[in-house]
């Protein structure tokens, strides 16, 4: 993917920046992410209890999975900027879980360009609205504004 500079990213403020490829999130991925979080609830880690005894017919990725894959997929989708050297996950303004992930679905991500503005210090905050799309859903998983920092060296003279 190719770079983009200040001025294209400022001028896409309002518009969409792109959608990510579709991404299966399986149960291995659900239990490695109960493993990391010692979050063993039933509903994400046993697929026959959760058919049994939950209205989701199995097992569902656990909310902070679905958000976690934002990084990976906005790698997959936004153009870097460039003469970028770093880049920092700020955080959110908002986050809405909406719709519960099965394993197995795939989701993917939209990602709408809402705010970017350049700090004298060549800090560049970024904000994105983000939607994650659950195939075959009328509602998403999530959706959120998501805040970054990017550090972008000045140009060479």
């Amino acid at each position: 993917m190719n770079p983009i500079t200040i001025d294209q990213l400022l001028a896409g403020v309002g518009h969409e920046t792109g959608t990510s490829p579709w991404r299966e999130v399986t149960q291995a991925m659900i239990d490695q992410f109960a493993d990391a979080t010692d979050d063993h609830q039933f509903i994400h880690c046993d697929p026959e209890r959760a058919a049994r005894e939950t209205p989701f017919g199995g097992t569902i990725a656990h909310g902070f999975l679905t958000l976690s894959l934002l990084s990976t997929m906005a790698y997959e989708t936004i153009p870097p900027l460039q003469g970028a050297d770093i880049g920092i996950n700020q955080g959110f303004e908002t986050v809405k879980f909406v719709a519960p992930v099965r394993s197995g679905a795939r989701i993917r991500t939209r990602f709408v360009l809402a705010q970017a503005k350049v700090r004298p210090s060549g800090w560049v905050e970024i904000a994105h609205d983000v939607t994650i799309e659950i195939e075959g859903s009328k509602k998403p998983a999530l959706t959120a504004r998501w805040l970054t920092l990017t550090k972008v060296e000045p140009a060479a003279p």
